[in-house]
């Protein structure tokens, strides 16, 4: 286990960066254009940043980003 000290800045500024990051992939996996293989690997790295994204932001603002089945995509 590793511990990480941040100010509320930087709180901010991490859950920012890790929202846009969702986003992102939540529009790419949605691309019909993207192999299956490619959004299979989206949807590891969507599961993985949400789970970081719950350390840093409020309940709520996980509520918006909860992942849906994005292994059927």
């Amino acid at each position: 286990m590793l511990g990480l000290l941040v100010n509320n800045n930087e709180q901010k500024e991490l859950e920012y960066l890790i929202k846009r990051e969702l986003e992102e992939l939540l529009l790419d996996i949605e691309d019909k254009r993207i192999d299956q293989t490619v959004k299979k690997a989206m949807a590891v790295r969507y599961k993985s940043l949400f789970q970081l994204f719950q350390r840093v932001a409020s309940e709520r603002e996980c509520l918006k980003y909860i992942p849906k089945k994005l292994e059927n995509q």
